[in-house]
């Protein structure tokens, strides 16, 4: 299921986005705009990753993240 949303961006965002369709590095606007979202969502999940370890010290060998990371609620995400 998809969402049809309406934004408003700087030009040269645009003429970026456009450059990447014309030479095949994308297969339309909406496709660059979801990529740009699957990686901002990663780069959210990782510096909340990065506050846990923060948080939680150090784990040298990362043994301990993952009990850790299990017990962290990302509701905001779903």
């Amino acid at each position: 299921m998809s969402k049809q949303i309406t934004v408003r961006l700087p030009d040269e965002l645009v003429d970026f986005m456009d450059e990447l369709v014309a030479t095949d590095k994308a297969t339309s606007r909406a496709s660059v705009v979801a990529r740009a979202m699957v990686r901002e969502r990663r780069r959210e999940l990782a510096a909340r990753d990065l506050d846990i370890l923060s948080e939680h010290g150090g784990y040298d060998d990362l043994e301990g993240l993952a009990p850790t990371a299990a017990g962290t609620v990302l509701s905001d995400l779903d």
